[in-house]
């Protein structure tokens, strides 16, 4: 089971790669399609019709996708406090609410998100010509990618292997980028280890 979870950890990873890609292409291409807006309304005394739909469209997948590989990774901030009065045992079963949680949430995202998609299918997007079924893919993909990230990571904590969470430096600890700390705290390992030259 270990051995398929960390095979499916890499396949996961890479989607989760391609996705933060994809998110960050969009942002630029979203700052570069508003910077041409103004600059062409401002300066040209014109306007590019298209420009406007497609930054909201393009932000929405930026938003959505990231969103999603942030629940991969850990990067979510969360609310530890109720951690600090239970005992350790709990903690694991706790991260797994927390988890189901947000799996019921991107469930929801592609239910109602497809819901949406359906009834404005018919409709066209001003300015680009496309289907409105656009304007929700996003809420779908990412509703998608979070049931798909959160699930690993409920497998992951079952099958005994670690899960990041926001503040963690799990990583850092034995130098390898696998999610498996052990030994010593990351802060004294990041302190007290040298650092690799292209020679090792």
């Amino acid at each position: 089971m270990r051995n398929a979870l960390i095979r499916l950890a890499r396949a996961t990873g890479a989607v989760a790669q391609a996705g933060l890609w994809l998110a960050g292409t969009g942002l630029v291409l979203m700052t570069a399609f508003v910077f041409a807006q103004v600059f062409y309304r401002y300066v040209i005394g014109s306007s590019l019709f298209w420009a406007e739909p497609a930054a909201v469209m393009l932000m929405g997948w930026f938003i959505f996708i990231g969103a999603a590989v942030g629940v991969k990774e850990g990067y979510h901030l969360s609310f530890d406090v109720g951690l600090m009065v239970v005992p350790d045992s709990w903690r694991p079963w706790l991260y797994t609410i927390s988890d189901l949680v947000v799996t019921a949430f991107g469930a929801g995202m592609v239910w109602f998100g497809w819901q949406l998609a359906a009834r404005a299918s018919t409709g066209v997007i001003p300015g680009l010509g496309i289907s409105r079924l656009w304007d929700f893919a996003p809420l779908i993909g990412g509703g998608i990618l979070l049931i798909l990230f959160s699930i690993e990571r409920i497998l992951r904590r079952a099958a005994g292997l670690r899960t990041m969470r926001f503040g963690d430096m799990d990583d850092a600890a034995d130098a390898e980028v696998d999610g498996l700390a052990k030994g010593d705290q990351a802060e004294d390992v990041i302190k007290s280890r040298k650092p690799r030259t292209g020679e090792e």
